[in-house]
């Protein structure tokens, strides 16, 4: 399949919909992989960090 041009390209055929949904929901699949860890990690700290300074 070749484009001609990028209008071409962008409407992926007329799958246009559901190619960018799919590279769409892939892209919030790997942020959330990598954002959900760091952000647990945060609170785990927070936490225990919390719970030290409440038994000295």
């Amino acid at each position: 399949m070749t484009f001609n041009s990028l209008a071409e390209f962008f409407a992926m055929g007329g799958y246009a919909f559901y190619v960018w949904t799919s590279y769409g929901l892939t892209l919030v699949v790997l942020l959330a992989n990598i954002i959900i860890p760091i952000w647990q990690r945060k609170q785990l700290l927070r936490s225990l960090s919390l719970k030290q300074q409440r038994s000295e």
